[in-house]
């Protein structure tokens, strides 16, 4: 049973993690609306695919947040959503994020 376990988990993570990722470190900001009041918190990536990103910032969210992410480097901003909250490490959360629809240049690369 535990062996059929670690092949189902092992799958999942594939399908989570599907598509062209690049280890990179790009500061980036969220930005939400909460309570009638605009929020804003820094992190930065882990890495990053063109659907979104492994990222570190000091405030953990509730998985489905919805929110928005500015790539500090060029600008760049898309809808994006909590998709996996990870560990509370020293430096912050570990976050699984999703872009909704965002430009082709989001990160500056091409994957």
């Amino acid at each position: 049973m535990e062996i059929m376990n670690e092949i189902s988990y092992s799958m999942r993570l594939q399908q989570m993690r599907a598509g062209a990722r690049v280890n990179s470190r790009v500061r980036l900001t969220l930005l939400w609306d909460e309570a009638g009041e605009h929020h804003e918190v820094h992190g930065y990536t882990v890495d990053i695919s063109p659907k979104g990103c492994l990222a570190v910032v000091p405030q953990g969210f509730a998985v489905g947040q919805k929110m928005k992410m500015r790539n500090s480097i060029n600008g760049n901003i898309s809808d994006a959503r909590l998709i996996w909250r990870g560990h509370e490490g020293r430096t912050g959360w570990e976050l699984g994020l999703e872009l909704d629809n965002p430009p082709q240049d989001f990160w500056g690369l091409d994957f």
